[in-house]
């Protein structure tokens, strides 16, 4: 009887997953798009995950250090959150991605977090970091993206020369 009990609470979670609103439309279709294409000359996407702390102290890195606010300045930032199934446009490669958060998250090949992906206003990506940075080096990090840096050499040489390593 247990195992009856469990498998109509499975199938009724199951066929309860995408709710529906009045209209029909699942609910995910009412949410807005999130558009992270940037206007600015360059962007940095971060993916995230719920229970990455290193997410959350990345978080707090760009609320509080002055430093990092000003590196941000000229570049725009977009968050996206690996469990989120909400609908995100993009354009990556020149093309035009209409799809969910998680889904752009594995496009990417973004499956460690926090994941860093710099890139321009046409969609090329630039540099990857998969985890976290402390904020005086991920200020090297946007310096080397923002002044075109890595069009002559390698970050790691960058970070060594500007003594951010």
């Amino acid at each position: 009887m247990k195992i009856w009990a469990f498998l109509l609470a499975l199938i009724l979670l199951s066929c309860g997953s995408q709710e529906r609103s009045e209209t029909g439309k699942s609910v995910s279709e009412n949410v807005p798009k999130k558009v992270i294409i940037p206007k600015k000359d360059y962007a940095l996407l971060i993916v995230e995950s719920k229970s990455c702390i290193y997410c959350k102290q990345l978080n707090k890195d760009i609320e509080t250090e002055k430093a990092l606010q000003e590196a941000l300045k000229d570049i725009d930032l977009f968050r996206i959150l690996y469990e989120s199934y909400a609908p995100v446009k993009a354009n990556f490669g020149g093309k035009i991605i209409e799809t969910s958060e998680n889904e752009l998250a594995r496009i990417l090949n973004a499956l460690s977090f926090p994941y860093l992906i710099f890139y321009d206003r046409e969609g090329n990506i630039i540099l990857r970091i998969p985890g976290y940075l402390y904020p005086n080096q991920l200020v090297c990090v946007i310096d080397f993206v923002k002044t075109g840096a890595y069009k002559n050499e390698s970050v790691t040489s960058y970070l060594k020369r500007k003594n951010c390593a």
